[in-house]
């Protein structure tokens, strides 16, 4: 008789270094949920980071976790996973410690499990988060060493900001995400500033439910859905709005869906960002394997942290490398 396996669920919180702002405000720490299923001999791990955005919250995302011992001691298993809970960040928590476990216990990556070609070193970008057009540029000059960064915009005052952070890295790629606070009247306004700024990608400038305008003006931008799109289901109604879909493991409920969804964005001609909340190096490590191909990579999480795991990823100069094996997979 194969033996059971018991889940453990913890709340860790990791402070950030300064604070995150975006268009919805700022938060001085990241709280994230740990799952660990273990089967008497190995651990897998997964964390996730419920959002509020989402009708996420820390407890609520715990005890949906919590209530699914009894099918962890029954063994399920990822499929079974995916019809007992929705998409969001329980679920990626028990999917990514389900992908750990069953490597673990195999002896092999979960890049190999995944059919992902072995995994190299990705580019990441750097988030500049939301302020002054002279603080932003203040904070871009100083991280002027990542080849990337991201911009955190959604105020009044986002073309000066994007104007002075461009004049103080002139030779940095950027892209930018509204986090759906520009207003559809400005929206080519706006994007012409991205353009001037030489901005590669704008994510979700408008609501998502409101982004109807993106369909019907030239796009001198390129626009990546963030908040409309969760999992596959979410792609096909938004597929002639944007260029490009943000996939994000705790939107997407787990490596498991993120790959599927990834590769059905592919073939509805949308590029790929792979993205993240700002967590620990535990989060960013499965999404790694989606990372391998995707156009543009935002795993930056434990960068913004004051501390990270032990052993973490390793980041130099806006590189990433794979996870090692007592971390994740």
């Amino acid at each position: 008789m194969k033996q059971g396996r018991d889940l453990k669920v913890g709340v860790e919180r990791f402070p950030i270094r300064g604070r995150f702002t975006i268009s919805r405000g700022a938060k001085h720490e990241a709280a994230v949920v740990v799952a660990t299923i273990g089967d008497g001999v190995h651990q897998g791990r997964g964390e996730c980071v419920p959002y509020a955005r989402y009708g996420e919250s820390v407890e609520g995302v715990a005890q949906a976790i919590e209530a699914c011992a009894p099918a962890i001691a029954a063994r399920l298993d990822r499929a079974g996973l995916q019809a007992l809970l929705p998409p969001g960040a329980a679920r990626n928590a028990l999917d990514c410690a389900l992908w750990d476990l069953e490597a673990k216990i195999l002896g092999r990556s979960a890049a190999e499990l995944a059919g992902v070609a072995p995994l190299h070193a990705v580019e990441t970008a750097f988030t500049i988060s939301l302020a002054s057009p002279d603080e932003m540029a203040a904070r871009a000059r100083d991280a002027a060493t990542y080849p990337l960064l991201k911009l955190k915009l959604g105020d009044d005052g986002d073309e000066a900001r994007l104007a002075a952070i461009r004049a103080a890295v002139p030779k940095a790629r950027l892209i930018a995400d509204a986090n759906e606070a520009w207003r559809a009247s400005d929206l080519e306004r706006l994007l012409q500033a991205a353009k001037a700024a030489g901005v590669e990608l704008i994510e979700q400038p408008l609501p998502a439910g409101g982004d109807a305008a993106l369909q019907h003006i030239h796009r001198v931008v390129p626009v990546c859905a963030d908040e409309s799109v969760h999992d596959r289901a979410s792609l096909r109604g938004i597929a002639k709005r944007y260029d490009a879909v943000n996939i994000k493991l705790d939107k997407t409920g787990g490596l498991t869906e993120a790959l599927a969804t990834a590769a059905e964005a592919r073939a509805l001609g949308l590029k790929i960002m792979v993205g993240c909340m700002v967590a620990t190096s535990l989060a960013m490590a499965p999404a790694l394997l989606l990372a391998q191909d995707a156009d543009w990579v935002d795993l930056d999480g434990p960068l913004l942290l004051d501390r990270d795991r032990v052993p973490g990823l390793a980041y130099t100069s806006g590189t990433v490398m794979p996870a090692p094996a007592a971390l994740w997979g």
